[in-house]
């Protein structure tokens, strides 16, 4: 009987063991469904940028290397491309008019990018026909243009993209002209920024897709503040059922903030800057105060939105990413270089560059000249202080909560 009651308490105690040693936690929730989005600013065909794609091999992809890979894991790459391309039906580009070689399409989309804003006040610097040569080359790279057409409906036609089973509608306006061609609805069309049709076309975009993003070129050139003007239409954007306002055009970067209403979250970026370009080509950190290299500041601002489980989608996440121009004007050299790079990252490797320069051990084997490695260290740390100051800049504009260190 001993033996027998003793057998069971060992298999009551065993398997008490064996219950909690099996005991599984519950499944893992399915990550939510969600859609990201990087977005630059203005894409500037000015001489020396196309000069120095022409010059280096790569071609244009070149200039911006170091966005590649952000654009390409992204699921929709957005930027506003400030200059027709159309080499057959234009005149070669000049100051303040601009023409961008027939390259230029399928190299931003080899880069990642899908869809660029061509509503702006550059539009129709070579007329009618070059907004129409400019979306047949931007379509035959399968790139989806905003707020121009080759008549007013196409202009005005909402584009819906689909990406991981969310809907996204664009919509693209611009509030500047330098020159107004729009005369007849069946001829090529650039659709202005009139707030009653614009809330319209938000309202019913709202209702065809799960996330609504506006492009809008408007705002001061130079100015790091939106007017009140663009607040309140923001706003109006915003009530309307717009979830990403993209805006460009000032050339410097202006403030990002979240909006709220009917129980949604939106963000506003009221200017991206500029994200290619030949302005602000001779400032030096040592040489010029900080302002003088803001049309050199750029910003990659990389959004997520999540699908809710009672539908539509919600704001999940909203970074900028520091950018900064560099450029070569001045130094001499036999082939002109202007390159976007990230800031952060390039500030990571000139730091461990210049330990290294800085290093008894490791200085004299990468640069044996004393007198090299001297001249190397000034300027090695003086790309440091130039990197420094413009991240420091960058959170200063746009907003410290945004700006993201990595």
């Amino acid at each position: 009987m001993r033996s027998l009651l003793g057998g069971a308490l060992a298999l009551l105690v065993l398997g008490g063991l064996g219950c909690r040693s099996r005991q599984v936690p519950g499944p893992v929730p399915p990550a939510p469904v969600s859609v990201s989005l990087v977005a630059v600013g203005d894409i500037l065909m000015h001489e020396d940028v196309k000069r120095s794609a022409t010059q280096d091999p790569r071609g244009f992809p070149a200039l911006w290397a170091d966005l590649v890979p952000l654009f390409q894991g992204a699921d929709l790459a957005f930027g506003n491309l400030e200059s027709p391309v159309a080499p057959t039906t234009g005149r070669p580009g000049v100051p303040f008019q601009f023409n961008a070689p027939a390259t230029l399409p399928a190299a931003l989309r080899a880069s990642g990018f899908t869809v660029l804003a061509t509503a702006n006040n550059h539009a129709f610097d070579q007329g009618a026909k070059g907004v129409r040569e400019t979306l047949e080359r931007l379509r035959a790279e399968r790139l989806v243009a905003l707020g121009s057409g080759e008549d007013r409906a196409q202009a005005e036609a909402t584009q819906i993209l689909e990406r991981q089973g969310i809907r996204v509608a664009f919509l693209g306006f611009t509030d500047l002209f330098n020159l107004d061609l729009n005369q007849r609805a069946t001829e090529p069309w650039v659709r202005p920024l009139d707030l009653v049709s614009a809330l319209q076309a938000v309202r019913a975009a709202r209702g065809r897709a799960e996330m609504v993003v506006v492009s809008v070129h408007w705002g001061n050139e130079y100015q790091h503040l939106p007017t009140k003007r663009q607040r309140d239409i923001a706003r109006a954007l915003v009530e309307a059922g717009c979830d990403l306002l993209l805006g460009h055009h000032p050339h410097v970067l202006q403030p990002v903030e979240v909006l709220e209403a009917g129980g949604r979250k939106a963000l506003v970026a009221y200017s991206l800057g500029n994200f290619i370009s030949n302005q602000d080509r001779m400032y030096r950190a040592d040489h010029f105060p900080v302002a003088e290299g803001d049309n050199r500041d750029g910003a990659a601002l990389k959004v997520r939105f999540e699908r809710r489980p009672e539908g539509g989608v919600a704001l999940a996440e909203a970074r900028v990413e520091p950018l900064w121009t560099e450029n070569d004007w001045g130094s001499g050299a036999p082939r002109r270089e202007i390159r976007v790079i990230r800031v952060a990252a390039a500030e990571a490797r000139t730091r461990e560059e210049l330990d290294r320069l800085m290093d008894a051990v490791e200085g004299p084997k990468a640069q044996p000249d004393e007198a090299a490695r001297r001249r190397a260290v000034l300027t090695t740390q003086e790309r440091l202080r130039t990197l420094i100051l413009r991240r420091r800049r960058v959170a200063e504009t746009i907003g410290e909560s945004f700006v993201s260190a990595k």
